[in-house]
């Protein structure tokens, strides 16, 4: 069934992006895995290619390109060649920092901070996770108080963060804070903290299952006097602006689940008509050509969903619980195709030197992080609850 979504524009940015990939990433991606950390230099390359912080605009130094068929071309590129931490990496700053640079700051901060965003060579992270509070935003304890009366006060910020992506490499970090113990949801605020402020500093970095080429650490803040202008957004509606940043964020996760899995399963099938074994090849039995056709189904149907929500973002209509929804089914998705095809590996599935091995380490997360399955369905619940409860 032909797909419909792109246009001969978005594929020949597609071939921008594998010529992108084959100088600049595809060589080093397996050693940045084994030492734990990306080169910076690969976001300054790919800023200038065009592959990265395309919505900045142009007076700021991007293209003030926002379609996102163009992100869901990047994604496809690197997960082609299984390049997922980076993948991540560039999502984490294309899906996540740069939204809320470009709708929540004032004209300076855009200055200070976007300008050489867009050039690669300031990256970020969003802090939202503490130890105990994981999904419950509302449980947030790290907190904020004016140092003096006035707008103009600098804020003294307490408290810690742990699983924050990309916390060691960050010049900057966006982070949700309380700041009115007693305003309920409307006492949270949003603010950057500089890499270099006294009192921040880094905690561990934590070792995971997966994606060990992107750097996830803990983050702590000991009366880091943050100056009032870092705050962005409007004070006492952090917890809001989270919110309307979840499409987005979910968005890419949905692309980014989806792009997965599908070259998982392609080089899946391929590896099944090149493997033999009792003198045929093991895609000619019919159990494993049952399971390939149950997943090339799947994904197909997946396809479908994942093409609307681009299409939705593109035009603004793309809800929350919309989101939700391909949230929890594409990376459930991705988490079962991607085991399903370490079996038809055998063996050779379980070894790193391949990579549906990598891919199995890296998808578990899918289901957690951004939102948990068990969350999104309470999303969707509360939805279809409301919408018909007498």
């Amino acid at each position: 069934m032909r797909r419909a979504l792109y246009t001969e524009d978005h594929e020949q940015y597609r071939e921008t992006v594998r010529e992108f990939l084959a100088r600049e990433v595809e060589p080093h991606f397996l050693s940045w895995e084994e030492e734990a950390q990306m080169d910076r230099s690969v976001f300054k390359a790919a800023a200038a290619q065009g592959v990265y912080a395309l919505a900045v605009p142009e007076e700021y130094g991007g293209a003030g390109e926002t379609d996102y068929r163009y992100r869901m071309v990047v994604n496809e590129e690197i997960a082609r060649v299984g390049a997922t931490s980076f993948g991540m990496t560039l999502g984490l700053q294309d899906d996540l920092v740069l939204a809320y640079l470009l709708d929540l700051t004032t004209e300076e901060q855009k200055k200070r901070w976007l300008a050489p965003f867009a050039q690669g060579e300031m990256l970020g992270a969003l802090a939202m996770t503490e130890p105990g509070t994981g999904s419950d935003l509302q449980g947030i304890r790290t907190s904020a108080q004016r140092d003096g009366d006035g707008p103009n006060a600098d804020w003294i910020l307490n408290g810690q963060k742990t699983f924050i992506s990309s916390a060691m490499s960050a010049d900057f970090v966006i982070v949700a804070v309380r700041t009115d113990p007693g305003a309920g949801s409307r006492g949270f605020s949003l603010l950057v903290v500089e890499k270099d402020m006294a009192g921040f500093r880094h905690g561990r970095k934590l070792r995971k299952v997966g994606l060990h080429g992107q750097d996830t650490g803990e983050l702590y803040f000991d009366d880091v006097r943050v100056p009032a202008a870092n705050l962005i957004g409007t004070e006492g509606r952090g917890l809001q602006h989270l919110m309307s940043h979840l499409p987005q964020e979910r968005l890419g996760l949905i692309s980014g689940g989806y792009t997965a899995a599908r070259a998982v399963y392609e080089e899946t099938a391929r590896y099944c008509f090149d493997r033999k074994a009792f003198d045929q090849a093991i895609g000619d039995f019919q159990n494993s050509r049952f399971v390939l056709a149950e997943m090339e189904t799947e994904l197909d149907v997946a396809e479908a969903y994942v093409d609307r929500c681009v299409v939705a973002f593109n035009t603004g209509e793309l809800t929350p619980v919309e989101a939700a929804k391909g949230k929890w089914y594409i990376t459930e998705l991705q988490k079962r195709v991607t085991d399903r095809c370490v079996q038809l590996f055998g063996g050779y599935g379980y070894m790193l030197e391949y990579p549906v091995a990598r891919a199995y380490a890296d998808c578990r997360i899918q289901t957690i992080y951004g939102g948990t399955t068990e969350i999104m369905k309470e999303i969707v619940g509360r939805d279809i609850a409301g919408r018909h409860r007498g």
